[in-house]
């Protein structure tokens, strides 16, 4: 997979650059399906620059390799940034020392199961050609980004037995461990975390004054429905 990113030469990646210069970063922590499209809307609504997800994702090796280089140098093309590389474990770490003053948001559904069922259909309209979840073959010959990309990402990332992508116990356990281990992280410092269920209207308030921008709505957006 190729990860040269030739930022430089992107005239739009190049514009948000410069944007960024000398900005404070926002990193949105949360798993995917936990309403980090729709949190990417409202940053997008607020006027912030948004890394290219795009880009983000062709660093997937770079992450398992825990070379985290090239994912700081992406970082500096833009002001907020969520989902993969950033929804990955260690990732926030690597960028609370690469970018120390920074902002971070953990998104959370209800419960590790609503997350779950959330992602299993989320999944299966994408790849599972009427399975739900998919099955390993299913992922195996999807295409996004690279054929087999999707079933890649679930065994180097949730550690999932090779024939189950998706077994159930092995996800809540991913979902609770990590937002625990954000948590226990930020422990010490509360000011720099924001814990945050966008279902929730008070939780709108919150991540308002947290980024420090007026409330003109009363919710976030809501994108990526699977509900």
């Amino acid at each position: 997979m190729k990860t040269g990113l030739g930022l430089s030469r992107r005239g739009k990646t190049a514009l948000s650059f410069i944007k960024a210069i000398g900005k404070p970063k926002i990193f949105c922590i949360g798993l995917n399906k936990t309403g980090t499209t729709s949190l990417k809307k409202e940053m997008e609504l607020q006027r912030f620059t948004v890394g290219n997800q795009r880009q983000a994702e062709l660093l997937f090796d770079d992450w398992v390799k825990r070379d985290f280089k090239q994912i700081v140098r992406y970082c500096h093309t833009a002001e907020f940034f969520q989902d993969a590389p950033f929804s990955y474990p260690y990732t926030f770490i690597a960028m609370d020392q690469a970018f120390p003053g920074s902002k971070f948001i953990l998104t959370v559904r209800d419960n590790a199961e609503r997350w779950y069922n959330s992602l299993i259909r989320f999944h299966g309209k994408l790849w599972g050609n009427g399975n739900v979840p998919p099955t390993a073959e299913d992922l195996k010959n999807a295409t996004y980004i690279d054929k087999g990309m999707p079933y890649r990402t679930r065994f180097l990332v949730h550690d999932v037995p090779e024939d189950d992508p998706y077994k159930k116990e092995v996800h809540i356990e991913y979902y609770e461990t990590h937002n625990k281990n954000v948590k226990d992280y930020f422990r010490h410092r509360p000011g720099d975390l924001l814990v945050i269920n966008l279902k929730k209207t008070e939780d709108y308030g919150r991540f308002c004054r947290f980024i420090g921008c007026k409330q003109e709505r009363n919710g976030f957006p809501w994108e990526n429905k699977t509900e």
